[in-house]
């Protein structure tokens, strides 16, 4: 799994006009599942991002969790995080999962979230274009791949 974890003000999506999710403060999580993922990869993932420390604390410093500030989490699928650029000049996608898997893995992420104390954890709409919106707070963008290298 791949994952672009944006600190946010506030985001949301929109699907053909209409708002289909939408937070306040906490965290934008673009994300991408790959062939090999399976529910132990986004168990993984979702405990690394609810003790990820990148809030500010009192200090100003980045010491707090999602889950320490009480923040909200947003979570859009992008198979688009699995391009592969390296050949020719259109992208290829055949690294990402199936949409089947990608579908099922979206899910269950966004309930291991929940399951590791975010409370508010929206999803936009899976296989759809969608219109996300965001104000970076910071801005403070991570990327996380749980991909091992060789």
């Amino acid at each position: 799994m791949r994952a672009l974890l944006q600190r946010v003000s506030r985001a949301s999506v929109r699907v053909e006009g209409q708002s289909v999710a939408s937070i306040g403060a906490g965290v934008l999580v673009l994300l991408g599942v790959g062939h090999a993922d399976d529910a132990a990869t986004t168990t993984t993932l979702a405990r690394r991002i609810t003790e990820l420390r990148f809030f500010r604390d009192a200090d100003g410093r980045t010491n707090r969790s999602i889950v320490d500030i009480g923040g909200a989490a947003l979570v859009v699928s992008q198979f688009t995080l699995f391009a592969d650029t390296t050949r020719g000049r259109r992208p290829g996608f055949t690294n990402a999962a199936p949409p089947d898997l990608a579908e099922r893995l979206y899910r269950q992420f966004a309930e291991d979230l929940r399951g590791g104390g975010v409370a508010d954890v929206q999803t936009g709409s899976f296989g759809t274009e969608m219109a996300v919106e965001l104000v970076n707070d910071g801005p403070f963008t991570l990327w996380l791949d749980t991909e091992r290298p060789a």
